[in-house]
């Protein structure tokens, strides 16, 4: 695969950011803790958890990024130490399936329907993972990626059929000054998670391939993973302490 300088800065500051972003939301959503009635604290600390562990695996990623490839006037060479892709898709088996669960959880629903719709929805989330994996690490733009990644649609259908349905009624349940962010942050995993399946076919869509189709890979998973981790997060954050504002009123 050859990449160009401008290829290569343009991932490597992607990782960077993402990084950061991560790292300093988890600080803020922590530390935001004390703001939070109790009986939402669990789905901010979830909120904290999901950045904390998609920074941790940005900095593995930043690291085999560094190892994978080395630049000697401004020329781009790899090194022979394969970047390791994997460390994307362990970061979202862990966090998607939570992303769901914190929206869940700040809606406030009974224990007996937040078991339920975890249960359901999360391991959908870690199915659409787990088939969408073997399409990534396939070592081309192929046949197997495409097949792997309409595997991995179906539960990723089910998902947003459950949000648009199955969550509606909950939502129009909600206090009148929430119920706009929690349906906003429905809208948010909906759209951010369906730029994933966008980033994943467009080498085939738009036949790339090389350092662009890395480019576009890489960079577009980063910032779909900073919208449905971070800014969603923010909004999950914004709920609880809205939702502890009425409790306290």
């Amino acid at each position: 695969m050859d990449l160009t300088f401008g290829q290569y800065e343009l991932i490597y500051n992607a990782f960077s950011f993402g990084t950061a972003t991560f790292l300093a939301a988890t600080l803020f959503f922590w530390l935001g803790l004390t703001q939070v009635a109790p009986k939402y604290k669990t789905a901010v600390i979830i909120t904290g958890l999901v950045t904390f562990i998609a920074g941790y695996h940005y900095l593995r990623i930043f690291a085999s990024w560094g190892e994978a490839y080395t630049v000697i006037d401004g020329v781009v060479a790899a090194t022979g130490v394969p970047f390791n892709v994997a460390y994307r898709y362990v970061d979202w088996l862990l966090t998607v399936p939570l992303l769901l669960v914190e929206l869940i959880l700040v809606m406030g629903l009974s224990r007996e329907e937040t078991v339920r719709k975890s249960i359901a929805l999360g391991g959908a989330a870690a199915l659409m993972i787990v088939l969408g994996y073997p399409g990534e690490v396939s070592g081309g733009i192929d046949s197997t990626r495409f097949i792997w990644g309409a595997l991995s649609m179906i539960p990723f259908l089910y998902i947003v059929i459950s949000l648009f349905s199955g969550l509606s009624e909950s939502i129009a349940k909600q206090p009148e000054n929430v119920r706009g962010l929690v349906s906003m942050a429905r809208w948010v995993v909906i759209l951010s998670w369906s730029f994933y399946p966008v980033v994943y076919f467009a080498p085939f869509v738009m036949a790339l391939d090389g350092g662009t189709a890395t480019a576009v890979i890489e960079v577009g998973y980063t910032i779909a993973d900073v919208v449905a981790k971070a800014v969603f997060g923010v909004m999950i954050f914004m709920i609880a302490v809205r939702k502890s504002q009425n409790a306290s009123a």
